[in-house]
């Protein structure tokens, strides 16, 4: 373990160095992904100038609502940095031959392929969600109970966990494929669901939709479950929910290594 934590730090050290050697570059990243952000921003505030809550009887009122879109940030911000850069890479690999150098090294190819590639550009949303989370829980009517504040990086964990497991089926997706260009694409529509309340999805439609994501792709306990425990008393029914995203994250990264590694033995290198 302590091997692989030198390697980490190893990479995380020299993709900041290369990130910092282009400065301009960087800091243009960190503009584009803030201005993004505060657009977003800015069409959520226009909603609640109408509205009072997302979602009738929903329970996310503003100040809610912004926790749950900083547990957002946050989450995808750590996701954005540490694994999409390598995936995203992935494919260029699998067509070069580039995979073969990496399965014939002497550490595991899930770790390596998964966390080579860093972009630090993508904290900056991360950091804007730390602040407007510490922002909206400051209006809250009344402090989360400390059993709130302990659970929360946990299940932020369990959310990075849950969409980890779905980056890395993709990647052997990837692999089993040859060539698959609509990488970012499928993640964007998959996790598009989980920018809003689980709530919203409701009736005839909405509530398979619900279903769906949340015991099948389980893609709605990422952001709802944290954030939630920070705007609402943990009842019996939140309880179940905490349950079942520790459980989803792990099956989640489980069922991703059992996929990655099945991927692995099909694949026959680029020149066979």
């Amino acid at each position: 373990m302590r091997r692989y934590i030198k390697i980490f730090s190893t990479f995380a050290r020299a993709c900041l160095v290369r990130d910092m050697t282009f400065r301009v570059n960087f800091l243009l990243e960190c503009l584009t992904s803030l201005g993004w952000m505060s657009m977003n921003l800015a069409f959520y505030l226009l909603i609640f100038s109408f509205t009072p809550e997302i979602g009738r009887g929903s329970g996310w009122s503003r100040e809610p609502f912004f926790a749950f879109v900083a547990t957002g940030l946050i989450i995808n911000a750590i996701v954005q940095t540490l694994f999409m850069p390598s995936a995203s890479e992935l494919t260029e690999m699998v067509r070069t031959g580039g995979l073969d150098s990496v399965l014939v090294r002497p550490l595991d190819a899930q770790f390596l392929l998964s966390m080579h590639r860093f972009d630090f550009s993508s904290m900056a949303n991360g950091l804007v969600g730390l602040g407007l989370l510490i922002w909206s829980v400051l209006c809250f009517p009344a402090a989360p109970p400390l059993i709130a504040w302990l659970l929360y990086p946990l299940l932020i964990v369990c959310g990075v966990a849950i969409l980890y497991g779905l980056i890395i089926m993709l990647a052997a997706a990837t692999i089993l494929m040859g060539r698959n260009q609509s990488l970012y694409d499928f993640w964007f529509y998959i996790t598009n669901f989980s920018r809003y309340p689980a709530e919203i999805y409701a009736g005839p439609w909405g509530d398979p939709l619900r279903s769906f994501c949340t015991f099948i792709i389980p893609i709605l306990l990422v952001v709802n479950v944290p954030a939630g425990t920070l705007a609402r008393p943990l009842s019996g029914e939140a309880w179940g929910m905490v349950v079942l995203t520790f459980a989803a994250a792990g099956i989640s990264v489980g069922l991703s290594r059992v996929v990655f590694q099945a991927a692995l033995a099909r694949y026959r290198s680029a020149s066979s």
